[in-house]
C-alpha cells in the first residue's frame, strides 16, 4: 500500500475506532504508525475531523425534539394530507440545513475535483490530495500492458535512474478533457509519481526541452518532454533527489 492509498483510506477513518478492524484500514493505520510523514498528516487529519465534529455538536436540537419525533411516529398512520411530515417542519429543516452546510464544508476539500492550470500544478495537487491505484504490480511490463489495453499514454522511455525504483502500480485520470496516465514507484519509503500526457492531446502546451523543477512545502516536481509525451514527476523525496533522478 502506498502512502497515497493509505491517505485515501484514512480520510474515512472514524475516531471512535470502529474502522480499525477492517483489514485495509488496519494496514493503513499500521503504515501511519511506521511512517513519520504519514503519521504527522494523519494526526492533522484527526484534529480537523474532531474540530468539525465539535462544531456539529454545537448545533442545538430544537425545543420539543423528542415530542416531535414521537408525534411524527403516531401520526404516520394518518392520511398524508392531514399533517405535515415531521422532517418538513421548520425546526427540523433548520437543523438539517446547518448540518448539511457543516458537512459540505468539511468534505469539499476531499471530494471536489482536483484543479490546476498546468499539467505540473494538476499533478502536484493530485498527489497532495491522495488517491487509489487502479492497477497494482511491481512489474512495469504488467503496468504498461494494463495502460495499453485502455489506450492510455505510455512513456516512450524513462530516465535510467528509474530502473532502481520499485514499481507500485498505475491508474488513468483526466486532465482538461484528455486521458493521462500515472505510474507510481517507491524507494526507501519515498514515492515517485510519473504523470504521462500525449503531446498531441495538448498542442498548446510548450514542450520542456530541459527539465524544469519546482518545490512546495512537502513535494518536489520535475517536468520534461520527449517527441511523444509530456511528463511530470512528483515526489516526497526532496528536490535534490528529484534532480538526480533525471
Amino acid at each position: 500500500m502506498s502512502n497515497n492509498e493509505a491517505k485515501f483510506l484514512l480520510t474515512a477513518y472514524r475516531p471512535n475506532g470502529r474502522d480499525a478492524g477492517d483489514p485495509a484500514m488496519a494496514e493503513a493505520l499500521a503504515q501511519a504508525r511506521n511512517d513519520p510523514t504519514l503519521g504527522a498528516w494523519f494526526s492533522r487529519e484527526q484534529a480537523y475531523d474532531s474540530a468539525v465534529a465539535a462544531r456539529l455538536r454545537e448545533v442545538a436540537a430544537p425545543a420539543g425534539l423528542r415530542e416531535s419525533i414521537l408525534a411524527g411516529a403516531r401520526a404516520s398512520e394518518r392520511p398524508a394530507e392531514l399533517h405535515r411530515a415531521w422532517w418538513l417542519r421548520p425546526a427540523w429543516v433548520a437543523v438539517a440545513a446547518a448540518a448539511v452546510v457543516l458537512l459540505s464544508v468539511a468534505g469539499w476539500w476531499r471530494w471536489s475535483p482536483v484543479d490546476g492550470g498546468t499539467l505540473n500544478e494538476f499533478a502536484v495537487n493530485f498527489v497532495s490530495r491522495g488517491f487509489i491505484l487502479e492497477k497494482r504490480s511491481a512489474d512495469v511490463r504488467v503496468l504498461q500492458a494494463w495502460l495499453a489495453e485502455r489506450h492510455g499514454p505510455l512513456p516512450s522511455a524513462l530516465p535510467a535512474e528509474f530502473a532502481h525504483l520499485r514499481a507500485l502500480g498505475c491508474r488513468q485520470l483526466e486532465f482538461q478533457g484528455h486521458e493521462i496516465s500515472l505510474v507510481c514507484f517507491e524507494r526507501g519509503g519515498k514515492e515517485f509519481h510519473v504523470f504521462v500526457a500525449r503531446r498531441s492531446d495538448f498542442p498548446g502546451l510548450e514542450p520542456h526541452l530541459k527539465a524544469e523543477f519546482g518545490e512546495t512545502a512537502k513535494l518536489a516536481s520535475a517536468a520534461w518532454s520527449d517527441a511523444s509525451n509530456h511528463y511530470v514527476l512528483v515526489s516526497d523525496a526532496g528536490l535534490d533527489v528529484v534532480k538526480r533522478m533525471l
